[in-house]
């Protein structure tokens, strides 16, 4: 079965991978899992590991020549490849760990085609780097459309906090400009990333360091991008380099809304 995905695009191979994950993950669900410390509070389980594997599985088969960057295995296949894939194949543990379905499984080639899988919602939302699209259980695909709508606003509270005191993402949420247009939401998963691109969500933001290149974001970024989403770091400016965290917005008024607000200025 994993060598049929040999002769398929970027886009088919990114949602294998992660459907292959998002199989996994969702069959060892409320099993006792061991937990793996990787210090400072984060632990992966079992599950993480085995979905990564999964996932490497259907890479090495269809692009056995391509390099790969797992959350758990780290660096795999050559060092010089031209064409790299980044693998979380389970964002959301402590999550999925205390029994909370709110997870995703995310693959992503660097600049290319990527895919989000959320196991238990039965959708995996992909693009080829052009458009972006939801795949659902049991129907067709169907463009993704960002919509400001909801007015909801996830916002990543996890730490570290590199960005303080500059920006505190809880002072965000205590922002009187903040509450009379949007309202909080604390996922903990870049899922909500995804759901941005959807139109479920008005808008993601979370700090960090220059988050295009990693494992838990490109994915969900490149879906943003594709679907028409205004992605810039908390600064406001773009992705990479010395870049800082994130804010995807799903419009323009959105982001500058935001921005103004992280900047005092709102």
């Amino acid at each position: 079965m994993i060598d049929s995905y040999a002769g398929s695009d970027d886009a088919a191979v990114a949602m294998a991978g992660a459907r292959a994950g998002a199989d996994v993950v969702r069959g060892m669900y409320g099993r006792r899992l061991r937990r793996i410390d990787k210090g400072a509070g984060d632990f992966a389980t079992t599950a993480d590991v085995e979905a990564e594997k999964a996932i490497l599985g259907v890479l090495r088969a269809a692009r056995p020549g391509d390099a790969v960057l797992g959350e758990e295995g780290g660096q795999q296949g050559a060092a010089g490849a031209a064409r790299q894939w980044l693998v979380d194949p389970l964002c959301g543990t402590l999550n999925y760990a205390t029994g909370t379905k709110l997870v995703a499984v995310n693959v992503a080639l660097r600049d290319g085609a990527a895919a989000v899988a959320d196991p238990f919602g039965g959708e995996v939302f992909f693009t080829d780097g052009e458009t972006a699209r939801v795949r659902r259980d049991g129907a067709g695909d169907a463009p993704l459309a960002p919509s400001s709508a909801t007015r909801l606003v996830d916002v990543n509270l996890d730490p570290p906090f590199p960005s303080a005191p500059g920006f505190r993402a809880v002072d965000l949420l205590a922002h009187p400009g903040f509450t009379e247009r949007f309202r909080p939401r604390v996922v903990s998963t870049s899922l909500a990333l995804a759901w941005v691109a959807a139109g479920k969500r008005a808008a993601y933001v979370t700090d960090g360091g220059d988050l295009s290149g990693s494992v838990h974001f490109a994915a969900g970024i490149a879906l943003c991008r594709a679907a028409g989403c205004v992605v810039t770091g908390i600064d406001g400016a773009p992705l990479g380099g010395a870049g800082r965290g994130l804010v995807a917005a799903a419009d323009s008024e959105t982001h500058g809304l935001l921005m103004a607000m992280v900047r005092g200025r709102g």
